[in-house]
């Protein structure tokens, strides 16, 4: 039997194509007007005041982190040092005694002291145990005495390359560890312990009830140690039959046989779970001012923090021999440049313009842009940081750099694909949140917006691309839909914002939410 979904209208970047979809064997069989669509037999659906639209795709996404702070500390909301002790020493209290203490989603730009945390304040928060907190970036992370000494972090440490140690004037470190220094950090605790499969299933769950059907899953977190990749591969291998949503992973491999384990983890572990490829690192965040920028940042004496190498580039070459994609994060305009010149490479030597990728792209120049748009490459966005960074983004790059920042009408026009995506848990998951923020942009470089189209677009058409799958709601596609109530032809910012997400199906099934539980917390 075939399934019809009636609604409103169908709606894809180009606009209204119908009002129908017709489901079979969990494909699309036909995507048109219900009068020409709908037969005898056919089980029909009718959403009254309902947009039918490709399922949403979260192209850079760190799954197993948001599943974890569903139960865990968000630190977000803290609004001073004392504050986020206590927030800190309460979450404490209620886990078992002696167990780590990790929280993650601070923001030293929302405190009243505008300044991290130290090992100190965490000492007073968690004394007896060891504490690792992570700012929300998840660039820059704080720990306590007794973490630093389980992790032989100590004034005779030596930075790691592309890292730095916070350090006293007495040379003792400070507990403050920014980019790979964060490696330094024992396994256990990396972010937590281990996530029960469970709640990496429930995880998943509430992101399809906002509508995902396909996310790509940055697998290894922040700095992550070789234990960390294998146990994060090993549990989405786990979890591959009963997956609700479409996970496509991308390895945050150190060396070129890890990658190849965590590749091969992932492959062939269920129709819902594929390996996707490599994800690296060139530069770190505008909020930590470890962004690799072409001059100083316009409030503290740096340039950031250049972290590609060599290495890089290897496990770039050996991603694409092993028929994977390449992942490189690049957000100030230096490493946005530097990691073009990796791409111009690989391209020199067979890559295909749709096997790169270039995540968040955040400060780029006009000129950057047309070399960019030169090398076919795939721009994966995070709209949201918008929100996020509206309150200090012009105190980071000065008035002519504002100009730069998340360029996504200029990139457009250049011709650049763009791939919709949160970063979560650096920012809700919420892909209505992230297009409103495309089309308001929060006040900032207001001429960068998109129209709501547009911004569906990207976080549809543009995150398949990003993914490696077909066009959404082609016929013969999987028959991944979100239903919504909201019209994006006509709804204001604040209108996509306040959206609600009626139902969601992956593969022609209906994924059944219980839309009473929370999909963020901060």
């Amino acid at each position: 039997m075939r399934t019809v979904l009636v609604a409103d209208a169908v709606l894809t970047g180009r606009g209204s194509i119908g009002n129908a979809v017709a489901i079979q064997h969990g494909q699309v069989v036909a995507v048109g007007e219900s009068r020409e669509i709908v037969r005898d037999g056919d089980h029909v659906v009718v959403y009254d005041g309902g947009f039918l639209t490709p399922g949403f795709r979260d192209a850079h996404i760190h799954a197993i982190p948001y599943a974890a702070l569903l139960t865990g500390c968000s630190l977000k909301s803290a609004s001073s040092i004392a504050d986020l002790i206590d927030r800190l020493a309460t979450f404490a209290r209620s886990q078992p005694p002696g167990a780590p203490i990790v929280a993650s989603r601070f923001d030293d730009e929302s405190l009243i002291e505008r300044r991290l945390p130290t090992r100190a304040d965490l000492d007073v928060a968690v004394p007896d145990r060891p504490a690792v907190i992570y700012r929300y970036c998840g660039h820059i992370a704080v720990a306590n005495s007794r973490a630093l000494a389980d992790s032989g972090i100590e004034a005779a440490t030596a930075d790691p390359d592309g890292g730095i140690v916070d350090r006293s004037e007495s040379g003792e470190p400070t507990g403050v560890l920014r980019e790979t220094a964060t490696g330094l950090i024992a396994t256990s605790l990396a972010r937590g312990g281990p996530l029960p499969a469970s709640d990496l299933i429930d995880g998943l769950t509430r992101l399809g009830g906002l509508g995902i059907t396909s996310i790509g899953a940055m697998i290894g977190y922040g700095e992550s140690p070789h234990e960390r990749l294998a146990c994060e591969s090993e549990l989405f291998r786990e979890v591959a039959d009963d997956l609700p949503i479409r996970v496509h992973g991308l390895s945050i491999a150190s060396t070129p046989t890890d990658l190849a384990s965590s590749a091969a983890t992932l492959t062939g572990g269920g129709d819902r779970l594929r390996w996707l490829g490599v994800k690296r690192f060139s530069d770190g965040s505008l909020g930590g001012h470890t962004a690799a920028m072409c001059s100083p940042f316009s409030d503290a004496d740096t340039t950031g923090t250049y972290r590609l190498t060599a290495d890089d580039i290897a496990l770039s070459r050996q991603s694409l021999k092993l028929g994977g994609m390449v992942a490189i994060h690049a957000i100030g305009d230096r490493a946005i440049s530097e990691v073009l010149g990796v791409f111009g490479v690989l391209l020199s030597e067979g890559a295909s313009t749709r096997d790169l990728r270039m995540e968040h792209v955040s400060v780029a120049s006009p000129q950057l842009i047309t070399d960019f748009a030169s090398t076919g490459a795939i721009a994966v966005i995070q709209p949201a940081f918008l929100a996020s960074e509206e309150a200090w983004l012009a105190k980071r790059l000065g008035s002519e750099r504002m100009e730069w920042a998340y360029p996504f009408r200029s990139m457009l026009r250049a011709g650049i694909t763009l791939a919709g995506s949160s970063d979560s848990i650096v920012e809700p998951p919420h892909p209505l949140w992230g297009i409103a923020a495309a089309m308001d942009r929060h006040g900032i470089a207001p001429e960068e917006s998109l129209s709501g189209l547009e911004a569906l677009d990207v976080f549809t058409s543009g995150g398949a691309v990003a993914l490696r799958e077909m066009e959404p709601l082609a016929v013969g596609s999987p028959a991944d839909v979100a239903v919504v109530d909201c019209d994006f032809r006509t709804a204001t910012s604040d209108e996509v914002h306040d959206a609600h997400v009626l139902d969601t199906y992956v593969d022609g099934s209906q994924l059944r939410v219980d839309r009473s539980q929370p999909t963020w917390v901060d």
